[in-house]
């Protein structure tokens, strides 16, 4: 099986930003947003194979073994199992968590069971698959990731020392602070400094309880190159920026806030971890690949600027973000990326450009 180039799908959400991806792809500038651009075999929006006249999903489904391998292809039941992709926000996305594997397991298995549709608003679990993710940014990138310290929380309530706000201080002082307090969020705002995110999200969500869980949570500004993972149970949100995300194929978001989609207060409590993440920020190995504790995926950063083989082994999505790459003979301009498949001898980078390399995890 060959290499092949992938033309990126564009999925047009409304936080999406009107600039980013389309100066990325040489697109029109209209106002129009594009939030991410995705490259993979996601079966709501599979990338299209040009050269084979049909999508990524159809050529691996026509022969696993020789486009995932044996052990991937056995260990995945036939499917590649991330998605890779470009993010571009403008404004806040949903604060949202993500179930293990056996929380999402037993939670498809319980509304399969209870015949509510797939469609329906109220459906939490719309595949048995967890939603790991991890974010490598392009540019500066804004986001909330985990619980901060509670001690860090309670030194910014006491420094406010917002009469509004003694009901979530209170919270942080019982036996499980962090699970009292996400239960006791109301409606407030705040301003500036460290109220950012509050202040961001109350600009495009005002009156959503949501806007107080972001004083429970991490800020983190990434620069480009720095990464965050979300596992099962963080509860997070993107703020503004663009970045690389690779994830594991699944649609399985439960919402807590700045959103007008469902949100089951009672599922994400269930499903949320209530440790403290005191560094939220996901470092890269010395070959800068990101390793992460799920099987699914891992993702490599690089920078090519002479000859050098490809890195990794087993299917890989090759996306190029800057410059012009060539992957094999499949040549990759900026916004542009070509899978790898696992049967295939070595594979040769040229040119001068960054990439990224999605690949299946150990």
């Amino acid at each position: 099986m060959n290499i092949v180039a992938l033309d990126g799908v564009v999925r047009p959400y409304a936080w999406g930003s009107t600039t980013a991806i389309q100066e990325l792809l040489d697109l029109p500038v209209d106002g129009t947003p594009a939030a991410e651009l995705w490259f993979g075999a996601h079966p709501d929006d599979p990338s299209h194979v040009p050269v084979q006249g049909r999508s990524l999903d159809e050529l691996i489904a026509a022969d696993p073994v020789a486009a995932l391998g044996a052990e991937v292809a056995e260990r995945f039941g036939g499917k590649l199992p991330f998605l890779l992709k470009i993010l571009a926000a403008r404004t806040p996305l949903s604060l949202q968590v993500h179930p293990d594997l056996d929380q999402a397991r037993a939670g498809y298995e319980a509304e399969e069971s209870a015949g509510v549709p797939r469609d329906a608003r109220e459906r939490n679990y719309h595949d048995p698959n967890h939603k790991p993710e991890l974010l490598c940014a392009l540019t500066e990138f804004e986001a909330l990731c985990g619980f901060r310290p509670v001690a860090q929380t309670v030194g910014l309530l006491d420094e406010l020392a917002l009469p509004e706000l003694d009901f979530l201080r209170a919270a942080l002082d019982t036996p499980d602070p962090l699970r009292a307090a996400l239960q006791a969020v109301t409606e407030r705002a705040a301003a500036d400094g460290p109220l950012r995110p509050a202040h961001l999200a109350a600009q495009h969500f005002p009156g959503d309880a949501g806007i107080l869980v972001t004083l429970l949570l991490n800020h983190v500004r990434l620069a480009p190159g720095d990464a965050i993972f979300l596992g099962p149970g963080n509860v997070h949100s993107y703020l503004a920026g663009t970045g690389v995300e690779i994830m594991a194929n699944s649609d399985n978001v439960l919402r807590c806030g700045l959103t007008p989609k469902h949100v089951d207060a009672a599922e994400v409590l269930a499903i949320t971890d209530f440790a403290e993440l005191a560094e939220p920020r996901w470092c890269a190995d010395a070959d800068g690949t990101f390793t992460v504790p799920v099987p699914d995926f891992r993702l490599t950063g690089l920078e090519v600027a002479e000859p050098g083989g490809l890195p990794g082994r087993g299917p890989r999505i090759v996306l190029c973000t800057a410059g012009s790459v060539s992957v094999g003979d499949v040549q990759l301009a900026a916004g542009r990326a070509a899978f790898v498949p696992a049967a295939g001898d070595r594979v040769d980078l040229t040119g001068e450009g960054s990439v990224f390399i999605g690949g299946v995890g150990q």
